[in-house]
């Protein structure tokens, strides 16, 4: 529901992709990707024929949505993979320290423990790259997830700095989401 691209947009991943620097040649991962991949097929074409767009779920229903997807699109450059990411080293698929772009959109509320997701996301991460982090701005919205589930800023800022990681930046990423950019 979250990542809806089109219509009455609640994210707009071409522009935030943008925004927070994927290049060319990037190696990208959606962390909790969902079977419409809207994250990551937009990174596929920011990333191009030398960069990697990966698709993580725990959900191979997910995970067989974007396989139809490749498949109808042609698509070269994505990577669908299976895994628990609550699992620290499940996400065995990509290799510790090799992406600019580990994202977390949408996907950190649902997560039982959150800080283990975190964690496995910066396992992935590499020296200079980035962890990006975007959910459901917590108060006083009448539709989304139930606000129990609901993680605050601080929380996440919190996980990331006990994973070695700090806030560079925060950023709008739409009227119902925060977004957060980490870095080591």
């Amino acid at each position: 529901m979250g990542k809806a691209a089109s219509g009455n947009q609640f994210l707009n991943p071409a522009r935030i992709l943008h925004d927070i620097g994927v290049r060319y040649g990037h190696q990208i991962a959606d962390l909790g990707c969902g079977g419409a991949g809207y994250f990551v097929f937009q990174a596929a074409k920011v990333v191009g024929d030398r960069g990697v767009s990966y698709g993580v779920d725990v959900l191979k229903h997910a995970l067989s949505g974007l396989q139809s997807k490749i498949a109808l699109e042609g698509v070269k450059n994505v990577v669908p993979v299976w895994s628990n990411l609550e699992r620290y080293g499940a996400t065995k698929q990509i290799r510790s320290g090799t992406l600019d772009f580990a994202l977390i959109i949408n996907t950190l509320f649902q997560a039982h423990d959150k800080g283990m997701m975190i964690k496995e996301a910066v396992r992935m991460v590499a020296p200079k790259g980035k962890l990006v982090i975007i959910d459901w701005k917590t108060g006083g919205l009448s539709f989304g997830p139930n606000p129990s589930d609901l993680v605050s800023p601080g929380e996440v800022e919190r996980h990331a700095q006990a994973c070695g990681m700090h806030l560079e930046k925060t950023f709008d990423a739409g009227r119902y989401h925060f977004g957060m950019i980490f870095v080591r």
